[in-house]
């Protein structure tokens, strides 16, 4: 083998192996630090290792099975709870807003959630202050931003979001229009349309989960 060719597979070599070890770190600081923005964990992460090179930087799938792998080894035994409380909130939540056909997104539907972790909903409505006005009237505290969604390689638009907590758990609604229920935004994990789910598709996955239980304790 030519020594130019060794060294160009030694880099690419190391190139992966930094890739790994800035996505097992990402994991871990959003995992126990509570970060939840894939961007900003990768860039703390190479950080923390010293790692300049952009290429080593992982795309947000490969944090994202990090992330999972993390839990499963050093937190299965409170993170399958901390989902589930969450994945039930939801359900209670969406019963709660079905005025705006509440749909449950992120890391609660795909099971990344922990206790560091929001329930995350989109709701509906061509009124965009008509969310915050209906919970403002149930007596619900509330803080408000905006979010940017894309929903093409060159389409983004800014949405109101509404924060508040019930029960220990932060909730994050993002208000979309009516017409946005056709279409979902893209994912920031995959740049797909994001996952969404109605209260009946979330009750099916803790039925689910506690079939399984059930059959893991026989």
């Amino acid at each position: 083998m030519a020594r130019g060719e060794h060294h160009r597979i030694h880099a690419q070599d190391r190139t992966q192996r930094n890739r790994v070890l800035v996505a097992q770190e990402a994991a871990r600081l959003m995992s126990e630090h509570g970060i939840r923005d894939f961007h900003h964990a990768k860039l703390k992460a190479a950080e923390r290792l010293g790692i300049i090179d952009t290429q080593a930087l992982p795309r947000n799938n490969e944090i994202e099975d990090a992330l999972r792998e993390h839990q499963r080894l050093f937190h299965g035994d409170s993170q399958p709870q901390a989902l589930r409380t969450r994945r039930e909130a939801a359900v209670e939540a969406m019963r709660f807003l079905r005025g705006f056909d509440a749909r449950l997104v992120g890391a609660v539907l795909d099971g990344t959630a922990d206790e560091h972790s929001a329930v995350c909903l989109h709701v509906f409505s061509d009124d965009p202050d008509a969310p915050g006005l209906f919970l403002r009237e149930q007596g619900i505290p509330l803080e408000t931003q905006t979010r940017r969604l894309r929903w093409s390689g060159t389409e983004q638009t800014e949405h109101p979001v509404l924060l508040f907590g019930a029960d220990g758990i932060p909730f994050d609604l993002t208000v979309l229009p009516v017409d946005a229920l056709r279409q979902a935004p893209l994912d920031r994990v995959d740049d797909r349309p994001m996952r969404r789910a109605t209260a009946a598709m979330v009750q099916e996955l803790l039925a689910k989960e506690d079939i399984e239980a059930f059959n893991a304790a026989l």
